[in-house]
């Protein structure tokens, strides 16, 4: 059996009387591609704070890399790696102080930071750009550098929050290339996304509405199971669905 790096049992968030995520339930195996799907406010991102230890639950349970996430939100942080929505690099500072000070964060030696900070920069291409600031970089330049120093610590798991929000349709498929050479390596990533054309690109995807999972399986069998040509269409009749039982 696959070893599962992340298992949720009725996880709940509270905001008062707004329940953000609804008794969810799940598991994700290790180097799998694992998609956390939804419309903006379905509670994605409060559910995966959760899990990056940003955040405490009101009430069930969960591990992340076999770490509780009550009592463990420490050594979670150490075992994954995370990447915002919001563009999480200094912009004021060059390509390579940002690589070097987030391998500082990570606990990295100054050897392992060098010879890993050529190596990265080799393989982005960003040889000419390495002593340039960060925010000189065009938008799908700044993503993949993000993501890349996300992983720069070899983590278990690498938390994605709407990685291509904003880029182009070219920059976001080589996004997604990056994500298969992660999960190549043996990184499990867990990303999410309101694109419902990324979730062909997933092993499994789940699908939020209104806090609750009202799906989680392989992308060809939710198709097959809704009997749709893609997953927008699954993610519509579901949304209906729900909006239908709670009318």
């Amino acid at each position: 059996m696959a070893e599962q790096v992340i298992i949720c049992k009725d996880l709940t968030k509270r905001f008062g009387d707004f329940m953000a995520v609804n008794k969810i339930s799940f598991e994700v195996n290790r180097g799998e591609i694992f998609g956390f799907l939804g419309a903006n406010g379905a509670g994605k991102t409060t559910a995966m704070r959760i899990l990056c230890g940003l955040s405490y639950p009101t009430s069930g349970a969960a591990t992340v890399a076999g770490f509780d996430v009550y009592k463990q939100q420490e050594s979670i942080k150490r075992n994954i790696g995370y990447m915002s929505q919001k563009f999480s690099l200094y912009e004021n500072l060059t390509v390579l102080e940002n690589i070097e000070f987030y391998g500082g964060v990570y606990g990295l030696s100054r050897k392992t930071i060098r010879s890993r900070s050529d190596e990265l920069i080799n393989q982005l291409g960003l040889q000419q750009e390495a002593r340039k600031l960060v925010g000189e970089l065009p938008l799908g330049w700044k993503q993949k550098l993000a993501f890349s120093v996300a992983i720069f610590h070899q983590p278990q798991i690498v938390f994605l929050d709407e990685p291509t929000g904003g880029v182009d349709p070219v920059t976001r498929r080589q996004f997604w290339d990056m994500i298969y050479a992660a999960a190549a390596s043996g990184i499990t990533v867990f990303v999410t996304t309101h694109y419902m054309d990324e979730a062909e690109y997933c092993n499994r995807v789940t699908i939020m509405v209104d806090g609750k999972i009202e799906a989680l399986d392989a992308p060809q069998a939710l198709k097959a199971r809704f009997q749709a040509n893609n997953m927008e269409e699954v993610f519509y009749q579901l949304a209906r669905g729900a909006k239908r039982s709670s009318d």
